[in-house]
């Protein structure tokens, strides 16, 4: 009988490889080594610290997170320990991650177009394997992410910004809050993004206790994730690689192996997973990756290459 292969989750993004496709999204267990090196032992395939800004910040105050069920709702508010500190535990990372043979995800913002090329330039320094812009978080005020991730030509102005100094991958992550997503892909790719992440959370949204009548969020109001969004998280994902053929990762309440697949079947390179982890903790990877192994290997699929775009390819085919 001949022996069955298993199945290559290996893929290429930005020219960077990653032993699988599934990538701890940034804001998720981001913030120490220790934390990140615990995530790529769990089976992760590339990580992504939390994002860094040029200045240390506290946050909101708690409660910042709630699982409302269907997903959860956020208002942590780029807390950070700001880019001198946080360029120290970059160092310590990587150095972690090496061995394991597992990328790490720089994830930069800030509140100008300077700040944003400044700190892009010092993560640099790290180096990471690559780095990420994060114009689209929903959880701070109007100065910061809404100008950048709703505006093409805001958007452009941060990636080329950054570009100029950044010498690994950049990737961009989109907003979903916009009415033309693939206008702002189109123009942050045009300024120099090697590649795309979709999506940031939706929102935001507000769950109310009806006991007092509160908020239950101290902020109020806060970014939506989880399971509930993913039928947008896909949508996007497959309307920016019919339009920009880009690696992309896609994110948005990915929980399983089956999820993983619709993703790259609408086109993306890899996965993104992020409220799962904070349900089911790191070893959601090691799990999620063997359910995608199983299902290339039950479809007579050698590897993650021969799925990518099919949803595409099988729109073509209709009469």
């Amino acid at each position: 009988m001949a022996e069955q292969l298993s199945p290559d989750l290996r893929v290429n993004l930005c020219g960077v490889l990653l032993p699988n496709p599934l990538v701890l999204a940034s804001g998720i267990l981001g913030t120490t080594a220790e934390l990140m090196e615990r995530v790529a032992k769990n089976g992760a395939g590339a990580v992504t610290c939390k994002s860094c800004g040029p200045e240390p910040r506290a946050g909101h105050p708690n409660p910042t997170v709630l699982d409302w069920g269907p997903g959860l709702i956020n208002a942590v508010g780029l807390a950070n320990p700001g880019i001198d500190e946080a360029v120290e535990i970059l160092r310590e990372t990587r150095r972690r991650l090496q061995p394991l043979g597992v990328p790490l995800i720089a994830s930069v913002f800030a509140d100008s177009v300077k700040g944003f090329a400044e700190v892009t330039r010092r993560v640099c320094t790290v180096p990471p394997d690559l780095v990420e812009l994060n114009i689209s978080c929903p959880n701070v005020e109007a100065e910061f992410g809404r100008p950048f991730s709703l505006d093409p030509d805001a958007a452009a102005e941060v990636t080329r910004a950054a570009r100029a100094v950044c010498d690994r991958p950049l990737l961009v992550k989109l907003s979903p809050n916009v009415t033309d997503v693939v206008a702002i892909g189109k123009a942050v790719v045009a300024a120099g993004a090697d590649g795309l992440t979709a999506i940031n959370t939706l929102g935001p949204g507000m769950v109310i206790d009806i006991e007092s009548g509160w908020p239950i969020l101290a902020n109020r109001v806060g970014g939506i994730s989880g399971p509930a969004i993913r039928p947008i998280a896909v949508r996007i994902v497959y309307d920016l690689w019919a339009h920009l053929r880009v690696p992309i990762i896609g994110t948005g309440g990915v929980t399983c192996g089956r999820d993983v697949i619709e993703m790259i079947m609408a086109g993306a390179t890899a996965v993104g997973i992020g409220s799962a982890v904070i349900q089911d903790g790191p070893a959601v990877f090691s799990r999620i990756a063997a359910e995608v192994r199983d299902y290339l290997a039950s479809h007579g699929y050698a590897s993650l290459n021969e799925i990518r775009g099919l949803a595409h390819a099988r729109r073509h085919m209709e009469p």
